[in-house]
């Protein structure tokens, strides 16, 4: 990694934009010509010592809103003992970064490319919201699937619900289960009292807990596994985002904690990591597990602001915990940022600690490569395959996270340093030496003026390449089209007024 002291930092040039990579070559019937090559010859994942039997099957499970404090191996009182046994015997990636809230973040995994590069950089999609990730956008499960994997998803979507061209199936997903939008009620399944509950783009209506019913959805779907193709799985989870609910055995087991927001915050990721066990075990019992990679990832930090704490009234303290780090989600700070995140798979990935720079767009590019796919129809990727430094815990090959880039701001890390700059008025800049001050205590801003600049300048670099946030142009719109609240009044005038 590029030494960034900050003596050096005025001299060192900004890291070159990302720029696309090929893993496999051609396009078309030479794609599978090469493939099928590959395949015969058993050099897929070549360099990496891996047979072509050995492509792996892909878990990537996404908690929602879960704190980096609030799992067993973090410290915590809450009970998760399958999700530690993942992080004792993987890789614990402890410097794992997303965005700082939900739609973004997803956006991100699929597409390996900042959202801001297309627009949604900014809050979530609301319920309301007509627009979704751009279908030029050719995402993660689209690759796989031109691999020859099986691609299913199991729970939450957040990435456009209003046109069928934003849904699952529509975007290279063969099986979709689950919400569409980004918050529902966990046993009713529904937002603002309409039912969000589809399987392949028909609308069920069921009964049940949404954990436990995507957890049996994916045991379904692992039992079904005929062993002619490998699979991508995305389990997504709504546990443990509010509205905070649990069923009542679960409230039981934590009776000892008095405050209700916390018991059934604790009791929605104690029954996430009940399934996650029971997912582990359908894959034992089917013989997949020594080749199925297992990602366990949030989609951000812990709320600890009730301006981010969703659509649902919560009341009393927000219950969820970020450890020692600053603030949470809807934050560029460590807290909104740096979540919780391993990975597993027998005999590939080395346990113990990782402690090295890497995104969730890296996520692309790294399953890409495992799978013996192709990034030809990708637009220019941001992220960067990173699987030396899951498997073996080798040096990052970044040098650059990019927290967020938005018309009231940007934040980003090069190397130890990190800027947040609140550029709307009055403006606020924050300057953090992370290898030194991971939890953002110190801001060494005024005594390093050209370490700001440097990192300013990288920032608007980086915003004169964003889009428009799509969240603000549709809240324009959606306040614009409310009607006139006014006193009295009925069929767009006063009663009582001189016009009567």
């Amino acid at each position: 990694m590029t030494d960034h002291s900050l003596p050096d930092t005025a001299d060192t040039e900004a890291e070159s934009q990302p720029t696309r990579r090929s893993v496999l070559a051609g396009a078309g019937a030479l794609a599978a010509a090469r493939l099928a090559a590959a395949v015969g010859a058993g050099v897929l994942g070549a360099g990496r010592g891996m047979a072509a039997t050995q492509r792996p099957n892909i878990l990537f499970i996404l908690a929602d809103d879960l704190g980096w404090g609030d799992v067993g191996y973090h410290g915590s009182d809450i009970r998760t003992p399958n999700i530690d046994k993942l992080a004792e015997t993987g890789a614990k990636l402890e410097e794992f970064y997303v965005q700082p809230m939900c739609t973004p973040t997803r956006a991100a995994f699929m597409s390996g490319r900042y959202p801001f590069r297309y627009g949604l950089q900014t809050g979530v999609i609301p319920s309301g919201g007509t627009y979704g990730l751009p279908t030029d956008e050719f995402i993660l499960p689209q690759i796989l699937k031109d691999a020859g994997y099986s691609t299913s998803i199991v729970g939450k979507w957040h990435l456009g619900h209003a046109d069928k061209k934003f849904w699952p199936r529509q975007r290279g997903f063969d099986y979709q289960y689950g919400p569409l939008i980004g918050e529902i009620d966990h046993f009713k399944h529904s937002s603002h009292g309409v039912v969000d509950w589809f399987r392949n783009n028909e609308l069920v209506e069921e009964e049940g807990y949404d954990t436990e019913l995507f957890a049996k959805d994916a045991i379904r779907i692992i039992n079904e596994q005929d062993g002619k193709a490998p699979f991508f799985l995305y389990l997504a989870f709504t546990a443990p985002h509010s509205p905070y609910q649990a069923p009542q055995s679960y409230l039981d087991t934590y009776a000892n904690i008095s405050d209700p927001g916390r018991r059934a915050y604790a009791s929605q990721i104690t029954a996430m990591d009940d399934q996650i066990g029971n997912v582990l075990a359908a894959l034992e019992a089917k013989g997949l597990r020594e080749n199925t990679l297992i990602f366990f990832v949030s989609d951000n930090g812990g709320t600890r602001s009730k301006m981010f704490a969703g659509e649902a009234a919560v009341a009393g303290d927000l219950p969820p915990s970020n450890g020692k780090y600053r603030e949470g989600k809807g934050t560029t700070y460590e807290g909104g940022t740096r979540v919780v995140a391993l990975a597993n798979w027998p005999g590939h990935v080395k346990a113990g600690t990782v402690n090295e720079m890497m995104h969730v767009v890296d996520m692309l590019p790294t399953f890409t490569a495992l799978a013996g796919g192709s990034t030809d129809k990708t637009k220019p990727l941001d992220g960067k395959d990173v699987w030396k430094t899951v498997s073996q815990g080798a040096a990052s090959p970044r040098d650059e996270i990019v927290y967020n880039i938005e018309p009231t701001g940007g934040a980003v890390r090069q190397g130890k340093l990190k800027l947040v700059w609140a550029a709307m008025l009055p403006q606020r800049v924050e300057l953090f030496d992370i290898d030194k001050d991971p939890y953002e205590s110190k801001n060494l801003a005024e005594q390093n003026p050209k370490a700001v600049a440097k990192l300013k300048a990288r920032v608007e670099a980086l915003a004169a390449e964003s889009q428009p946030p799509k969240f603000l142009m549709e809240s324009l719109r959606l306040a614009l089209s409310i009607p006139p609240v006014l006193p009295g009044a009925t069929g767009g005038h006063i009663e009582g007024s001189d016009e009567d």
